[in-house]
């Protein structure tokens, strides 16, 4: 059986090595529910072992993720909610840790639970069309997946705060003027800008590549000193891999490095 077909609610494609995932239950705009989250959990556990270097998670159709299924969260309890949230900052994190790029190429609207999902990405590539917001209020509740504290990391508290608080949607323009989206394209190269950006990382050494990951995630809410400690270890550590050794070499060879992972 093949990865892709393992899952109900995921297209998943290799392209060289980058992984792409698609969201694909377009006719509810790929809403999330409890079966799209378990999948995603089963889905990256798989890519952090397959060998690619690179992850691009999209939406099929009209949107990204247009958010959480309100239908499914409509009669829950506190307790399952608490649950269903649990779920969803687990997701959260093996995309903010695991040790490739991810990339969210977002091509519609990425609304609460999908904005979420596209904010634990390390960066957001979107086309045009796009459409960004957190408005769990305007249905009596707050962000559940991080999107508070994640939004509030990617453009500030004010912004955050009038994002949450509002509820209002914005448009990728709006989006890259306030640091949430990194770069907007026209909507049918999207998905080749987002793959390509990934294989361009990919081609770098995956171990450093994992540490640049790994001291900005860790560091960015230290102290400078303590933070700055953590690159200095991260920095001498990478002196005893094989892919230091590789690259160093071939940049005296004046030739391309062939990095192992190692």
């Amino acid at each position: 059986m093949s990865v892709a077909e393992e899952f109900e609610t995921l297209r998943i494609e290799d392209r060289g090595d980058v992984r792409v995932v698609v969201l694909d239950r377009p006719k509810v705009l790929n809403a999330i529910d409890e079966q799209v989250i378990d999948e995603l959990t089963r889905c990256l556990e798989r890519a952090a072992s397959s060998g690619r270097r690179g992850l691009v998670l999209a939406g099929a159709g009209k949107a990204f993720a247009a958010g959480a299924d309100i239908a499914a969260m409509a009669d829950m309890t506190p307790e399952q909610a608490l649950r269903f949230a649990e779920k969803g900052h687990a997701v959260g994190e093996m995309l903010a840790r695991i040790p490739m790029c991810t990339i969210a190429a977002v091509g519609g609207f990425a609304l609460g639970g999908g904005c979420e999902l596209a904010l634990a990405c390390d960066f957001i590539v979107a086309s045009t069309k796009a459409k960004f917001g957190q408005p769990e209020v305007k249905l009596g509740v707050i962000p559940g997946f991080g999107g508070t504290q994640r939004l509030a990391r990617r453009v500030g508290l004010a912004h955050a705060l009038e994002l949450c608080m509002t509820g209002a949607i914005i448009d990728a323009a709006r989006a890259a003027e306030i640091g949430l989206v990194n770069r907007v394209v026209e909507p049918d190269v999207l998905l080749e800008t987002a793959v390509a950006t990934a294989q361009a990382i990919a081609e770098q050494g995956p171990v450093a590549v994992a540490r640049v990951k790994d001291v900005l995630h860790r560091g960015v809410d230290l102290p400078l000193d303590e933070a700055n400690r953590l690159e200095r270890e991260a920095f001498a550590a990478l002196f005893d891999t094989a892919d230091q050794k590789e690259g160093m070499r071939a940049f005296l060879d004046k030739r391309s490095p062939r990095f192992t992972g190692k």
